[in-house]
Protein backbone atom coordinates (compact mmCIF):
# COMPACT_ATOMS: atom_id res chain seq x y z
CA UNK A 1 0.00 0.00 0.00
CA UNK A 2 1.15 3.51 -1.25
CA UNK A 3 1.73 5.91 1.60
CA UNK A 4 -1.03 7.96 -0.45
CA UNK A 5 -3.27 4.88 -0.52
CA UNK A 6 -2.57 4.49 3.50
CA UNK A 7 -3.25 8.00 4.16
CA UNK A 8 -7.15 7.91 2.46
CA UNK A 9 -7.80 4.52 4.46
CA UNK A 10 -7.03 6.68 7.93
CA UNK A 11 -8.02 10.35 6.87
CA UNK A 12 -11.15 9.11 5.01
CA UNK A 13 -13.36 8.46 8.33
CA UNK A 14 -12.57 11.35 9.56
CA UNK A 15 -14.33 13.74 7.66
CA UNK A 16 -17.21 13.95 8.98
CA UNK A 17 -15.51 15.31 12.12
CA UNK A 18 -13.61 17.36 10.63
CA UNK A 19 -16.27 19.10 8.61
CA UNK A 20 -18.21 19.78 11.82
CA UNK A 21 -14.72 21.10 13.57
CA UNK A 22 -14.78 23.86 10.72
CA UNK A 23 -18.32 24.34 10.67
CA UNK A 24 -17.93 25.58 14.21
CA UNK A 25 -15.27 28.02 13.49
CA UNK A 26 -16.75 29.49 10.44
CA UNK A 27 -20.86 29.28 10.81
CA UNK A 28 -21.06 28.48 7.19
CA UNK A 29 -21.37 24.85 5.50
CA UNK A 30 -20.07 25.79 2.15
CA UNK A 31 -17.14 27.51 3.62
CA UNK A 32 -16.90 24.19 5.72
CA UNK A 33 -16.55 21.80 3.05
CA UNK A 34 -14.02 23.56 1.06
CA UNK A 35 -11.61 24.27 4.24
CA UNK A 36 -12.28 20.14 4.45
CA UNK A 37 -10.95 19.77 0.94
CA UNK A 38 -8.01 21.90 2.11
CA UNK A 39 -7.24 20.51 4.84
CA UNK A 40 -6.84 17.62 3.48
CA UNK A 41 -4.92 18.44 0.03
CA UNK A 42 -2.25 20.43 2.75
CA UNK A 43 -2.01 16.71 4.52
CA UNK A 44 -2.29 14.66 2.21
CA UNK A 45 1.34 16.18 0.46
CA UNK A 46 2.71 16.60 4.20
CA UNK A 47 1.83 13.05 4.91
CA UNK A 48 5.38 11.56 3.69
CA UNK A 49 6.46 13.62 6.77
CA UNK A 50 4.11 13.12 9.30
CA UNK A 51 6.53 11.82 11.99
CA UNK A 52 3.38 10.21 14.25
CA UNK A 53 4.19 11.73 17.54
CA UNK A 54 0.33 12.79 17.87
CA UNK A 55 -2.38 10.83 16.16
CA UNK A 56 -3.41 11.11 12.79
CA UNK A 57 -6.43 12.90 13.95
CA UNK A 58 -4.49 15.22 16.12
CA UNK A 59 -2.52 16.36 13.40
CA UNK A 60 -5.21 16.60 11.17
CA UNK A 61 -7.21 18.77 13.66
CA UNK A 62 -3.99 20.92 13.91
CA UNK A 63 -4.22 21.82 10.24
CA UNK A 64 -7.87 22.13 10.09
CA UNK A 65 -7.49 24.93 12.82
CA UNK A 66 -4.91 26.62 11.08
CA UNK A 67 -6.41 26.48 7.72
CA UNK A 68 -9.83 28.18 9.16
CA UNK A 69 -7.56 31.05 11.41
CA UNK A 70 -6.01 31.69 7.54
CA UNK A 71 -9.30 31.98 5.82
CA UNK A 72 -10.88 33.82 8.71
CA UNK A 73 -8.18 36.81 8.65
CA UNK A 74 -9.82 37.94 5.26
CA UNK A 75 -13.62 36.89 6.60
CA UNK A 76 -16.24 38.43 8.73
CA UNK A 77 -18.11 37.42 11.10
CA UNK A 78 -21.48 34.93 10.13
CA UNK A 79 -24.00 36.62 12.77
CA UNK A 80 -28.01 35.76 12.31
CA UNK A 81 -29.95 39.26 11.92
CA UNK A 82 -30.24 39.05 16.12
CA UNK A 83 -26.72 38.95 16.60
CA UNK A 84 -26.50 43.16 14.91
CA UNK A 85 -27.86 44.42 18.07
CA UNK A 86 -30.82 45.98 16.20
CA UNK A 87 -34.26 46.04 18.48
CA UNK A 88 -36.92 43.89 17.42
CA UNK A 89 -38.80 44.92 14.11
CA UNK A 90 -42.05 45.91 13.16
CA UNK A 91 -43.57 43.11 11.12
CA UNK A 92 -45.78 45.23 8.97
CA UNK A 93 -42.72 47.28 8.29
CA UNK A 94 -41.02 46.83 4.31
CA UNK A 95 -38.75 44.23 4.77
CA UNK A 96 -34.77 44.95 3.89
CA UNK A 97 -32.13 42.56 2.75
CA UNK A 98 -28.26 43.09 3.23
CA UNK A 99 -26.73 40.23 1.05
CA UNK A 100 -23.80 41.14 1.08
CA UNK A 101 -23.50 40.51 4.85
CA UNK A 102 -22.27 36.66 5.34
CA UNK A 103 -24.74 35.55 6.88
CA UNK A 104 -24.66 32.50 9.31
CA UNK A 105 -25.85 29.29 7.61
CA UNK A 106 -27.66 25.84 9.12
CA UNK A 107 -25.42 22.37 8.51
CA UNK A 108 -27.42 19.00 7.70
CA UNK A 109 -27.37 16.57 10.40
CA UNK A 110 -26.74 14.31 8.11
CA UNK A 111 -23.11 15.67 7.14
CA UNK A 112 -22.03 15.33 10.36
CA UNK A 113 -23.76 12.43 12.02
CA UNK A 114 -24.60 9.56 9.65
CA UNK A 115 -22.75 6.27 9.88
CA UNK A 116 -22.28 7.03 13.56
CA UNK A 117 -23.39 3.74 15.64
CA UNK A 118 -22.46 5.16 19.13
CA UNK A 119 -25.76 7.59 20.29
CA UNK A 120 -23.05 9.52 22.68
CA UNK A 121 -21.36 10.57 19.76
CA UNK A 122 -24.24 11.56 17.47
CA UNK A 123 -25.67 13.32 20.70
CA UNK A 124 -22.14 14.95 21.55
CA UNK A 125 -21.86 16.32 17.44
CA UNK A 126 -25.70 17.57 17.53
CA UNK A 127 -25.05 19.21 20.87
CA UNK A 128 -21.86 20.73 19.85
CA UNK A 129 -23.07 22.57 16.54
CA UNK A 130 -26.61 24.28 17.91
CA UNK A 131 -27.51 27.00 16.13
CA UNK A 132 -27.65 28.98 19.24
CA UNK A 133 -24.23 27.81 19.86
CA UNK A 134 -22.62 28.14 16.37
CA UNK A 135 -24.11 32.13 16.71
CA UNK A 136 -22.66 32.66 20.18
CA UNK A 137 -19.03 31.45 18.38
CA UNK A 138 -19.43 34.24 15.74
CA UNK A 139 -19.22 36.91 18.80
CA UNK A 140 -15.29 35.32 19.27
CA UNK A 141 -12.17 37.07 17.38
CA UNK A 142 -10.95 33.57 15.69
CA UNK A 143 -8.17 32.73 17.99
CA UNK A 144 -10.37 32.62 20.68
CA UNK A 145 -13.11 30.98 18.93
CA UNK A 146 -10.45 28.07 17.90
CA UNK A 147 -9.10 27.90 22.04
CA UNK A 148 -12.65 27.79 23.25
CA UNK A 149 -13.56 24.89 20.58
CA UNK A 150 -10.48 23.06 20.65
CA UNK A 151 -10.80 23.12 24.67
CA UNK A 152 -14.82 22.69 25.60
CA UNK A 153 -15.78 20.93 22.56
CA UNK A 154 -12.94 18.72 21.71
CA UNK A 155 -11.41 18.61 25.36
CA UNK A 156 -7.99 19.20 24.09
CA UNK A 157 -5.58 19.92 27.45
CA UNK A 158 -4.21 23.46 27.53
CA UNK A 159 -0.70 22.17 26.12
CA UNK A 160 -2.17 20.12 22.94
CA UNK A 161 -3.91 23.71 21.96
CA UNK A 162 -0.60 25.56 22.44
CA UNK A 163 1.14 23.61 20.42
CA UNK A 164 -1.31 23.42 17.74
CA UNK A 165 -1.47 27.19 17.87
CA UNK A 166 2.38 27.94 18.43
CA UNK A 167 1.37 30.01 21.59
CA UNK A 168 1.84 28.84 25.18
CA UNK A 169 -0.42 27.38 27.48
CA UNK A 170 -0.52 30.82 29.24
CA UNK A 171 -1.82 32.64 26.39
CA UNK A 172 -4.39 29.84 25.58
CA UNK A 173 -5.74 29.47 29.14
CA UNK A 174 -5.90 33.27 29.46
CA UNK A 175 -7.90 33.20 25.54
CA UNK A 176 -10.25 30.81 26.97
CA UNK A 177 -10.86 33.05 30.24
CA UNK A 178 -12.04 35.66 27.86
CA UNK A 179 -13.24 33.03 25.55
CA UNK A 180 -15.52 31.98 27.99
CA UNK A 181 -16.52 35.49 29.69
CA UNK A 182 -17.61 36.72 26.39
CA UNK A 183 -20.23 34.21 25.88
CA UNK A 184 -21.33 34.25 29.46
CA UNK A 185 -24.44 36.55 28.04
CA UNK A 186 -24.73 35.13 24.53
CA UNK A 187 -23.74 31.19 24.69
CA UNK A 188 -26.94 29.24 25.39
CA UNK A 189 -27.63 27.76 28.90
CA UNK A 190 -27.36 24.13 29.85
CA UNK A 191 -31.55 24.37 29.27
CA UNK A 192 -30.58 24.20 26.07
CA UNK A 193 -28.91 20.86 25.62
CA UNK A 194 -29.61 19.17 22.84
CA UNK A 195 -31.84 16.38 23.99
CA UNK A 196 -34.18 13.81 21.58
CA UNK A 197 -37.50 15.04 20.63
CA UNK A 198 -40.43 14.24 23.25
CA UNK A 199 -43.53 12.91 22.25
CA UNK A 200 -45.15 16.37 22.78
CA UNK A 201 -42.57 18.17 20.40
CA UNK A 202 -43.17 15.28 17.88
CA UNK A 203 -47.00 16.72 18.12
CA UNK A 204 -46.28 20.08 17.88
CA UNK A 205 -43.94 19.79 14.63
CA UNK A 206 -47.52 17.77 12.90
CA UNK A 207 -49.49 20.80 14.07
CA UNK A 208 -45.91 23.11 12.76
CA UNK A 209 -46.74 21.21 9.54
CA UNK A 210 -50.56 21.29 9.05
CA UNK A 211 -50.58 24.69 10.35
CA UNK A 212 -48.64 26.24 7.45
CA UNK A 213 -49.43 23.78 5.01
CA UNK A 214 -53.34 25.53 5.70
CA UNK A 215 -52.05 28.71 6.23
CA UNK A 216 -53.88 29.60 9.04
CA UNK A 217 -52.32 31.86 11.33
CA UNK A 218 -54.25 31.84 13.93
CA UNK A 219 -53.28 28.26 14.54
CA UNK A 220 -49.25 29.35 13.84
CA UNK A 221 -49.59 31.93 16.65
CA UNK A 222 -50.34 29.08 19.02
CA UNK A 223 -47.45 26.83 18.51
CA UNK A 224 -45.07 29.60 19.88
CA UNK A 225 -43.67 30.72 23.64
CA UNK A 226 -44.32 33.95 24.73
CA UNK A 227 -41.13 35.57 23.69
CA UNK A 228 -40.20 33.49 20.80
CA UNK A 229 -38.00 34.99 18.09
CA UNK A 230 -38.27 34.53 14.56
CA UNK A 231 -35.73 35.64 12.40
CA UNK A 232 -34.79 35.24 8.27
CA UNK A 233 -31.44 35.79 6.71
CA UNK A 234 -31.11 38.00 4.56
CA UNK A 235 -33.24 40.35 6.06
CA UNK A 236 -31.82 42.01 8.93
CA UNK A 237 -35.31 42.24 10.82
CA UNK A 238 -36.39 40.04 13.23
CA UNK A 239 -39.50 39.51 15.34
CA UNK A 240 -40.61 38.75 18.91
CA UNK A 241 -43.80 37.35 20.07
CA UNK A 242 -46.09 35.00 18.78
CA UNK A 243 -48.84 37.44 17.85
CA UNK A 244 -45.64 40.38 16.09
CA UNK A 245 -44.64 36.72 14.32
CA UNK A 246 -48.14 36.35 13.25
CA UNK A 247 -48.82 39.57 11.71
CA UNK A 248 -45.36 39.33 9.93
CA UNK A 249 -46.80 36.13 8.02
CA UNK A 250 -50.15 37.86 6.92
CA UNK A 251 -48.42 40.72 5.82
CA UNK A 252 -45.10 39.50 4.63
CA UNK A 253 -45.23 35.82 2.89
CA UNK A 254 -45.66 35.25 -0.40
CA UNK A 255 -48.04 32.75 0.52
CA UNK A 256 -51.73 33.56 0.48
CA UNK A 257 -54.20 30.73 1.39
CA UNK A 258 -54.32 26.67 1.68
CA UNK A 259 -52.59 24.51 -0.07
CA UNK A 260 -49.99 27.78 -1.02
CA UNK A 261 -46.80 26.02 1.24
CA UNK A 262 -45.52 22.63 1.10
CA UNK A 263 -43.33 21.47 4.14
CA UNK A 264 -40.62 18.55 3.75
CA UNK A 265 -38.99 17.62 7.16
CA UNK A 266 -35.39 17.88 7.46
CA UNK A 267 -32.48 18.41 10.72
CA UNK A 268 -29.85 20.94 10.60
CA UNK A 269 -27.60 21.71 13.26
CA UNK A 270 -29.28 19.21 15.84
CA UNK A 271 -32.65 20.23 15.78
CA UNK A 272 -36.17 19.92 13.58
CA UNK A 273 -36.18 21.58 10.19
CA UNK A 274 -37.90 21.90 6.98
CA UNK A 275 -37.19 22.38 3.37
CA UNK A 276 -40.14 25.00 3.08
CA UNK A 277 -41.74 25.27 -0.60
CA UNK A 278 -43.79 27.88 -2.21
CA UNK A 279 -46.74 26.58 -5.01
CA UNK A 280 -45.73 28.29 -8.61
CA UNK A 281 -48.95 26.55 -10.14
CA UNK A 282 -48.64 23.22 -11.12
CA UNK A 283 -45.01 22.74 -8.69
CA UNK A 284 -43.79 23.54 -5.73
CA UNK A 285 -40.74 25.43 -6.01
CA UNK A 286 -38.21 26.00 -2.93
CA UNK A 287 -38.36 28.99 -0.26
CA UNK A 288 -36.55 28.88 2.49
CA UNK A 289 -35.24 26.36 5.37
CA UNK A 290 -36.90 26.66 8.82
CA UNK A 291 -34.60 25.58 11.90
CA UNK A 292 -36.77 25.03 14.60
CA UNK A 293 -35.52 25.28 18.65
CA UNK A 294 -38.13 24.51 21.02
CA UNK A 295 -38.61 24.99 24.77
CA UNK A 296 -40.67 22.68 26.19
CA UNK A 297 -43.43 21.80 24.19
CA UNK A 298 -43.45 25.27 22.39
CA UNK A 299 -41.31 26.77 19.39
CA UNK A 300 -38.96 29.51 21.24
CA UNK A 301 -37.22 30.11 17.87
CA UNK A 302 -37.47 29.90 14.20
CA UNK A 303 -34.06 30.46 11.71
CA UNK A 304 -35.68 31.09 8.57
CA UNK A 305 -32.67 30.47 6.03
CA UNK A 306 -33.74 31.74 2.42
CA UNK A 307 -30.14 30.85 0.42
CA UNK A 308 -31.75 28.50 -2.07
CA UNK A 309 -28.35 26.78 -2.44
CA UNK A 310 -28.89 24.89 0.88
CA UNK A 311 -31.57 22.94 -0.84
CA UNK A 312 -29.17 21.42 -3.10
CA UNK A 313 -26.90 21.20 0.31
CA UNK A 314 -29.48 19.22 2.52
CA UNK A 315 -30.28 16.81 -0.64
CA UNK A 316 -34.21 18.36 -0.62
CA UNK A 317 -35.39 18.09 -4.23
CA UNK A 318 -35.69 21.38 -6.68
CA UNK A 319 -39.03 21.11 -7.06
CA UNK A 320 -42.23 19.31 -5.86
CA UNK A 321 -45.07 17.87 -8.33
CA UNK A 322 -48.47 19.89 -6.52
CA UNK A 323 -51.30 17.66 -6.41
Amino acid sequence: MTSNEEFLRQADPLRRELLAHCYRMMGSVHDAEDLVQETYLRAWKAYDGFEGRSSLRTWLYRIATTTCLTALDSRNRRPLPTGLGAPSSEPTAELVQQPEVPWLEPIPDSMIAAGADDPATIVGARESIRLALIAALQHLPPRQRAILVLRDVLRWKATEVAEALDTTVAAVNSGLQRARAQLADVAPSEDDAYEPLTPEQKEQLDRYVAAFESYDVSAIVQLFTKDAVWEMPPFIGWYQGPDTIGRLITTQCPAKGPGDLHLVPTWANGQPAFGMYLRDGDVYRPFGIPVITFEGDKVSHVGMFFDLSLFETFGLPSSIEAK
